[in-house]
């Protein structure tokens, strides 16, 4: 699965946050019901439209977005 397929930046939909094939739930609020303690189960109860594939690739989406922080701030300090 490539996170790209599912989670979308769009200009004109939440403000061009992450969001999830374009709908109104962003990455970010996916991240913060997992790091509130919601388990995958609750989060596809609450939110029907998702399914358990677009929870990951939010997982997926925030861990390339860490590794291209640490990336970045390698080569800062190599500067």
């Amino acid at each position: 699965m490539d996170y790209r397929d599912i989670i979308t930046i769009e200009p004109g939909t939440r403000s061009g946050k992450p969001t999830i094939r374009g709908m109104r739930i962003t990455v970010q609020d996916i991240l913060e019901y997992l790091a509130g303690g919601m388990s995958e189960e609750e989060i596809l109860a609450d939110f029907p439209e998702l399914t358990r594939e677009d929870i990951r690739a939010c997982l997926a989406f925030a861990a390339n977005r860490e590794r291209q922080l640490a990336v970045s701030t390698q080569y800062e300090v190599a500067a």
